[in-house]
Order: structure tokens, then C-alpha cells, then sequence
């Protein structure tokens, strides 16, 4: 692999990066608030949101990163780029995680042009009212600085298991030590889901997610009395 791209990578998934990830539990917070998610439980959650939902983003994160086989044809990427995030919003029930997912990709894509001419990006990025979701940002930016795709995939599966873990840090008495022993530990999870991606992300029948527990989560946090997270 490219040393450059690979340094590059690790900036775009470095959890200092300011896309407001930071703001966004994506229904944890719900669910620490009324007790379903504790500390005990917490590592086995994330490894079924990595069975589940990380399975599906990861899916979409390579669809997106093969937008870029077609080359810099704005007028073939468009369309192509709309229809995936359309199906990515149509797998976020909750208002708060759709909306929350398209407002990390926007971050990450205007910080992206900051850093790099990408004009394949940036002539979907300034059209007015395009849904840019977190995934698909990620996946786009992997394929246009050409890193190898599977590095890709385990970065945004490292970088948003890490941001929940993170999240939780700031919700219940998980010390830095414990999260980082159940981040390490969540290692070959991560494995496995990229191994999966690998082979189904091309299958229509193969996209499918049931996280029930964190979809009504994220729809009940509006109604908390006290919010520390957006979503």
C-alpha cells in the first residue's frame, strides 16, 4: 500500500477530526438512560452492532468506494451517488440517525475539500439539498485517494466503533483503560464484518439490518428530559 495514502486514511478516521461526531450517540444515550445498556453489556453490544449495523454501513461504505470505477464522469456519478444515499436513508427509520448520519458525511466532505482537490466530490458536494451520508463519504474518499479498499472498510469500522465507545465514556463509568481493552477486543469482530462485506456487498437480497433496540432508542431521545448528544 501507498505510504502516503495510507497516513491519509488515518487522518480522515482519526476521532480528532471535526466532523461532530462527537455530538452524536445514535440512541446510546437513550438506552443508557433507561438502563438497557450498561457497562457489563456494553461489549457485547457493540459486537452485534458491528454483526448488524456495521455490516450494512460497511456495504454501502464499498459501494460508494466503486463509485469511483467509472473515472471523473460527473454526469454518470450523480445519479448513482443520489440513488445510494436515497437507499441509505430508506435503512435509517429514525429521523435522528438519518439525520445525524448525513450530517457527519457533509462534515466529512467539506473537510475533505479542504484538504484535497477533489473535483468528482466537490461536484456533488455543492449541490444544494444532496444527502451526503457518513458511509458513503467515507467509502467515496477511500476510492478517489485510492486506497486499498479493504483498509478503508476497517477504518470507518474502527472509526465509528470507536466514536460509540467514546460516546459511553461520557454516559457511564467506563474508564479509559476498560475502553480501550473492550475496543481492542472488538478487533476480530471488525475482522469479521469486512470479511463479510467483502463477499456480499454486491448482493441486493444480502442488505438487510434489524437493530430494533437502537432505532426506538434514537426515536425516544428527543423526548429525554436532560440530552448531553444531538441524537
Amino acid at each position: 500500500m501507498n505510504e502516503l495514502k495510507l497516513l491519509q486514511l488515518f487522518q480522515l478516521a482519526d476521532s480528532a477530526l471535526p466532523t461532530g461526531a462527537l455530538s452524536h450517540s445514535f440512541g446510546l444515550e437513550s438506552l443508557i438512560e433507561e438502563g438497557s445498556l450498561t457497562v457489563d453489556g456494553l461489549e457485547a453490544f457493540l459486537n452485534d452492532y458491528l454483526q448488524e449495523t456495521g455490516l450494512l454501513e460497511a456495504n454501502f461504505c464499498r459501494q460508494a468506494y466503486h463509485l469511483t470505477d467509472s473515472g471523473s464522469d460527473q454526469a454518470r456519478f450523480n445519479p448513482a451517488w443520489s440513488r445510494l444515499n436515497a437507499q441509505i436513508s430508506a435503512f435509517k427509520p429514525p429521523r435522528e440517525a438519518r439525520l445525524g448520519s448525513l450530517s457527519l458525511g457533509r462534515r466529512l466532505a467539506h473537510l475533505a475539500l479542504q484538504l484535497e482537490e477533489l473535483p468528482l466530490l466537490r461536484g456533488t458536494a455543492t449541490v444544494r439539498g444532496q444527502d451526503m451520508h457518513y458511509c458513503a463519504v467515507f467509502g467515496l474518499l477511500g476510492g478517489l485517494l485510492e486506497v486499498d479498499e479493504e483498509a478503508v472498510v476497517l477504518a470507518y469500522l474502527q472509526q465509528t466503533t470507536g466514536s460509540l465507545i467514546s460516546a459511553c465514556q461520557r454516559l457511564m463509568a467506563l474508564g479509559q483503560g476498560q475502553a480501550a481493552q473492550i475496543n481492542w477486543r472488538l478487533k476480530p469482530a471488525m475482522l469479521q464484518t469486512a470479511t463479510e462485506s467483502r463477499a456480499t456487498w454486491q448482493k441486493r437480497e444480502a442488505f438487510q439490518c434489524f437493530a430494533p433496540l437502537t432505532e426506538l432508542a434514537s426515536m425516544r431521545h428527543p423526548a429525554l428530559r436532560t440530552r448531553l448528544f444531538i441524537s
